[in-house]
């Protein structure tokens, strides 16, 4: 009798602890310590209840918290648009229309998403002119420190084409590595692009290493002859390939922050001059107005090439890309005002537009749209746990983040099957310890009872 009547008092504390054991979950809170158990059962089981309720939500309310959010609208990008003649658009209601510009060929993109806004003849082949300096940049920057310091030989200033912009380099003179890239982005010295390249493998190397470097990136309309960008045959890109190159500078701070520099100090032996950035977005020369939000990145010249121009804007939270190549009127400076022209376009009609394609290479896109495949079929706790990658990225992405971010789901969804709340054990422990419970209530009636008889 005593024995079936514990057995009831065990069985009715366990069955009421597990009625309010909350599925452990990673944002579960630990259930409190059992120790304020007593003697009796009755004791026993409203401690269970109480001690719970009042540290972990009701299974119904815990649940309805961790419902999945409604995921973000995806946007179908139609990459074949990009290999159409004329201007490619896909404006919504109420955006605004597209400027129309002189240029052979342009693309606006936002850097953040790489999701092109609208483009006209994006893969046209064309001379680049010094715009080419932004492939050599992210292809030679990462392998020389800013400070380490290079004395230059007269066979680094060899070879050199005639009439090219230059920012002074001398034979026997000792330069640090960030006065050359100042020379670079500033001044477009194809001098300092030699040294460079003479530091980095040598011409001929550096001009496979660039071309590497393109197809590493999905821009394959760029065929590299002359590293510096000085016209030579076969040399060509593209308005496309520009805005990518352009895109991929923004992850690097030291390329932000070289193509961003207006004015600088370039030695000269003992002595130093002022030199200043040719792009006039950027400085606001020769009569161009200044770019509100302008980053910089590089603009080119020659004479087979035209004009062309790569530059961003951050305007918020939203940082937009844009290459215009060979404007056909205008003159010298209505390279900027497109650019200009188109820059005030995006910002305003970038949330009114479907894109017309991507700056980010296809496998990229094709690895993002796996892992949100395979994410969009895990656990509801996952998905609460992850529902911060359902926000809008606006920061602008680092080098290398395409394949991280790709990555990136698998490994949460892995981690999410270990649980960091409550232990799957608990319930075991809490019907141990109810057992116990009752175990003393046995013991103690008993004892009772020998003392009655």
């Amino acid at each position: 009798m005593i024995v079936t009547s514990a057995v009831r008092h065990a069985a009715a504390g366990t069955a009421a602890v597990l009625l309010v054991l909350p599925v452990p979950s990673a944002t579960a809170s630990p259930v409190t310590s059992t120790a304020t158990l007593t003697a009796t059962a009755t004791v026993a089981s409203a401690s269970a209840v109480t001690s719970t309720a009042t540290v972990t939500p009701a299974a119904g309310s815990l649940r309805a918290s961790l419902r999945e959010p409604s995921p973000p609208a995806r946007r179908y990008v139609d990459r074949a648009r990009l290999d159409l003649k004329g201007t490619q658009v896909q404006p919504l209601p109420g955006a605004p229309d597209v400027p129309s510009l002189s240029a052979l060929s342009w693309v606006i993109a936002d850097a953040s998403s790489g999701e092109v806004l609208a483009a006209r003849n994006a893969h046209r082949k064309l001379p680049p002119a010094s715009t080419l300096k932004t492939l050599f940049a992210l292809t030679a920057l990462p392998h020389q420190e800013p400070s380490a310091q290079h004395t230059v030989a007269d066979a680094e200033l060899t070879g050199i084409g005639d009439g090219s912009s230059l920012v002074g380099v001398k034979e026997g003179y000792t330069y640090k590595v960030s006065d050359l890239w100042n020379g670079v982005f500033l001044s477009s010295g194809n001098d300092a692009v030699h040294v460079l390249a003479s530091m980095n493998g040598g011409w001929e190397s550096m001009s496979r290493q660039m071309q590497e470097k393109a197809r590493s990136l999905g821009a394959l309309d760029t065929q590299v002859v002359s590293p510096d960008g000085y016209d030579a045959p076969g040399q060509v890109s593209s308005a496309y390939d520009l805005a990518v190159f352009g895109r991929a500078g923004l992850q690097d701070p030291a390329f932000v922050r070289y193509c961003s520099t207006r004015y600088a100090d370039f030695p000269a032996g003992s002595w130093s001059y002022g030199i200043a950035n040719t792009n006039r977005l950027l400085t606001g020369a020769d009569g161009v107005d200044r770019y509100p939000g302008l980053i910089g990145i590089k603009n080119g010249y020659t004479s087979n090439a035209g004009n062309t121009l790569v530059s961003a804007a951050r305007r918020g939270d939203r940082t937009l890309v844009v290459s215009v190549m060979n404007p056909q009127r205008g003159g010298g400076l209505a390279v900027y005002e497109e650019a200009r022209e188109l820059l005030d376009w995006g910002f305003e009609a970038a949330d009114r537009v479907q894109p017309v394609g991507s700056l980010l290479p296809v496998q990229t896109e094709q690895a993002k749209a796996k892992a949100a495949a395979a994410g969009s079929g895990g656990r509801t706790v996952a998905v609460a746990r992850d529902s911060s990658e359902a926000k809008p990225e606006t920061r602008v992405p680092r080098a290398g983040a395409e394949a991280a971010t790709a990555a990136a789901p698998a490994k949460d969804h892995a981690h999410a099957a270990e649980p960091s709340g409550a232990s799957p054990g608990l319930p075991l422990a809490l019907v141990g310890s109810a057992c116990a419970a009752a175990l003393a209530l046995w013991g103690l009636r008993r004892r009772a009872a020998h003392r009655t008889d």
